[in-house]
């Protein structure tokens, strides 16, 4: 039972993302849809191939109301797979890479899933618990890339099954994707979408202009967020979709040259990386029209980067897949407002609260909270947890929290602060480690940087800033704290800087702030 009433999305009965790709092959059936590796699939092509796998689905029992999970690195029969689910009439339940494997037990088992497709370079991590999954139907282990005992093989499987679509009607409510949030510690936390709201995602993203002749590169992991938005849109509307099985700048480059690509969605690390190649200006880049990116922010620094020297619009994109509320900022349009997050999209209500609870002015500093017709429908089977989320309005509206910190500015830009979990609380005061880590970045031997708290006797934490230095500087880190808290505040000095060759990251580009932490409190007990 939902806990709340979520904006209803604007979707009309019987319209449905699959609906609008099922379109496109009669339309257009010659058209290219699909390009991975060396495989070019045109519209008739990848019809068939989903609908077959609907119908292979189907022949197992597995339909409407039904969860199917799949843990795969990027490649054209994950495309396949994911839409031929939903043609099915199920819920696909795409599994974290980054996950360990006994979360991996837990997000299959919690999510109730009949059926797993596993690619063979995820087989060691599959393992321990696949032989245990007593909640996959007979003939529910499917193996993409290999042959083992107990496994289908897929494309065998798939090709048994007939082309044609099997002619499910999916309704607005029904559940299209199960995401989970998180798979290191503790009960994963499964996000429930349903088709009206991604058929909502694909009508509000209609503008970026994808359609016929556009063609939309990915290269982050096809089980994020970060890349579902780009990709169902992309086919919704009739796009084609190059898939990467794995980033590499170089090959990003050749790529968008080689199939003229006009789209793509990619995080600030690659933006970074792309950039930052010597022979960037070697690559005709002319075709790229839009460039989105999300999930992590994109310094200010890159964006006045890429507008200068990467073809096409700039769009950063800030939200969280829970609550679908999100703004966008023009970087080609606002040069002014590049250190801001932009403004609340189409169909967001975007606001900023205190600890209290209480709706802060512009210019106020607290947790940022969002509303919007795409919020999903709530922790799979935890109203706990989702209760937890909910902020209610004056007019008794609900609103998901973000654990993100930030303010508005006088023009109704949205500039974010920090994590609330990454603030630095340092002798009763606030310190926001996004701050501090500009000041590190303007350093002109700084690569990279991240601010954590450690434990301090004095003031109980303090900031301890995390660098990763240009290639071949003779500047020590004493110098580069020295010279960072020359800029700083009183309050928010560097209590030191290290170096390290690299941050840790997720696979969507997140620095990961626990895991530097981690060292620091271990023997403290504290919180990390």
């Amino acid at each position: 039972m939902r806990l709340f009433a979520a904006p209803t999305p604007d979707v009309e009965p019987g319209q449905s993302v699959s609906a609008m790709i099922a379109r496109h092959a009669a339309e257009r059936p010659d058209d290219l849809a699909l390009v991975c590796d060396d495989l070019r699939l045109g519209w008739r092509d990848f019809e068939a191939r989903v609908n077959q796998v609907a119908n292979a689905l189907n022949a197992m029992g597995i339909g409407p109301g039904d969860k199917v999970s799949m843990l795969a690195r990027n490649s054209a029969a994950y495309v396949e797979i994911f839409i031929g689910t939903i043609r099915a009439g199920a819920c696909i339940v795409p599994l974290s890479t980054m996950a360990a494997a006994d979360a991996l037990e837990r997000m299959v088992v919690d999510s109730g899933s009949k059926a797993l497709f596993l690619s063979d370079d995820m087989r060691s991590l599959a393992a321990p618990f696949a032989d245990r999954l007593g909640g996959l139907v007979p003939g529910g282990r499917i193996a993409l890339d290999f042959a083992t005992e107990g496994w289908q093989d897929y494309p065998a499987w798939r090709d048994a099954a007939a082309s044609r679509n099997p002619g499910h009607v999916i309704g607005i409510d029904d559940h299209f994707n199960l995401i989970y949030s998180s798979g290191t510690t503790g009960v994963p936390k499964g996000i429930m979408h349903s088709n009206g709201v991604r058929t909502q995602l694909c009508k509000v993203t209609e503008a970026f202009g994808y359609g016929p002749g556009g063609v939309t590169i990915l290269s982050t992991p096809l089980y994020s967020n970060t890349t579902i938005v780009a990709l169902l849109p992309t086919l919704a509307w009739g796009g084609a979709v190059v898939v990467m099985r794995k980033f590499d700048a170089a090959a990003y480059l050749a790529l968008v040259e080689r199939e003229k690509c006009s789209h793509t969605m990619l995080v600030p690390v690659q933006y970074k990386r792309i950039m930052d190649l010597d022979n960037f200006a070697d690559f005709d880049l002319s075709s790229m029209q839009v460039k989105l990116s999300t999930s992590a922010p994109l310094r200010a620094a890159l964006k006045r980067d890429i507008v200068a020297r990467f073809p096409g619009l700039m769009v950063e994109i800030y939200g969280a897949t829970e609550q679908g509320g999100s703004t966008m900022l023009n970087c080609n349009e606002f040069p002014d407002k590049l250190a801001s997050v932009g403004q609340p999209g189409l169909g967001a209500d975007i606001r900023v609260i205190d600890e209290d609870g209480v709706e802060l002015p512009q210019g106020g500093i607290g947790e940022i909270v969002g509303r919007s017709p795409n919020m999903m429908e709530g922790y799979f089977g935890r109203n706990d947890l989702t209760e937890e989320l909910l902020w209610h309005d004056p007019e008794d509206n609900v609103f998901f929290r973000s654990g993100d910190t930030g303010y508005f500015d006088e023009d109704g830009f949205l500039f974010l602060s920090d994590r609330l979990k990454d603030m630095i609380i340092s002798g009763g005061l606030n310190i926001y480690a996004n701050d501090l880590e500009l000041v590190l970045l303007d350093h002109p031997a700084v690569d990279d940087a991240a601010v954590i708290a450690v434990p301090s006797e004095q003031w109980g934490e303090t900031p301890l800033g995390i660098v990763v230095p240009k290639n071949a500087t003779d500047v020590a880190p004493e110098e580069i704290c020295d010279w960072a808290n020359q800029r700083l505040g009183k309050g928010q000095r560097l209590s030191a800087v290290i170096f390290q060759d690299e941050l840790p990251r997720s696979s969507i580009g997140k620095i990961l702030k626990r895991e530097l932490r981690e060292p620091y409190w271990r023997e403290t007990g504290g919180e990390t």
